[in-house]
């Protein structure tokens, strides 16, 4: 059986690659025409303004961790990075609770909306998200669908490994 750190960061990445895959299916029902490859790790944006929030939030932490500015050209690294580390971390937490506790099925969605309110917690603070109440109900529920499969598909990979 592998290390909870590794089995937290496979089942982080599965879930992470699950709920992707929920944003790009609607992405190509939008019209989008990119392969997913191409989609998931290519550029974002040519400008911070227009980055998305994990690029934006990287750069925040770079520059108050690090005293570093990042430049444009970083955008799309900084988003994969943050985007991914994001789910590697949060699974490997949700895991080391799920060791503690017997685990129950309805706990992989409670952790993907427990992941899901963080966000509108802390991006508001961050100054990169608006406060949740902005947001219309749509926008909030197909953020929140696509973290219910975030947990889901992270605790389904979890009792398997």
């Amino acid at each position: 059986m592998p290390s909870a750190l590794v089995r937290g960061a496979l089942a982080g990445a599965l879930g992470t690659l699950a709920m992707d895959a929920v944003w790009f299916a609607r992405y190509r029902r939008g019209g989008g025409k990119s392969a997913f490859a191409e989609w998931e790790f290519g550029a974002p944006a040519e400008s911070w303004d227009e980055a998305p929030a994990p690029a934006r939030m990287g750069r925040l932490l770079a520059r108050k961790l690090l005293g570093a500015e990042l430049g444009p050209e970083r955008i799309r690294l900084v988003n994969n990075v943050m985007h991914w580390g994001y789910g590697l971390v949060w699974a490997t937490q949700y895991d080391l609770l799920r060791s503690r506790v017997r685990s129950r099925l309805w706990h992989g969605p409670a952790f993907g909306a427990t992941v899901w309110a963080s966000d509108y917690v802390v991006l508001p603070l961050a100054g990169i998200y608006e406060p949740i109440w902005k947001y219309d109900p749509g926008t909030l529920w197909q953020d929140l669908s696509a973290h219910l499969v975030f947990g889901t598909a992270t605790d389904a990979a979890l009792r398997v490994l």
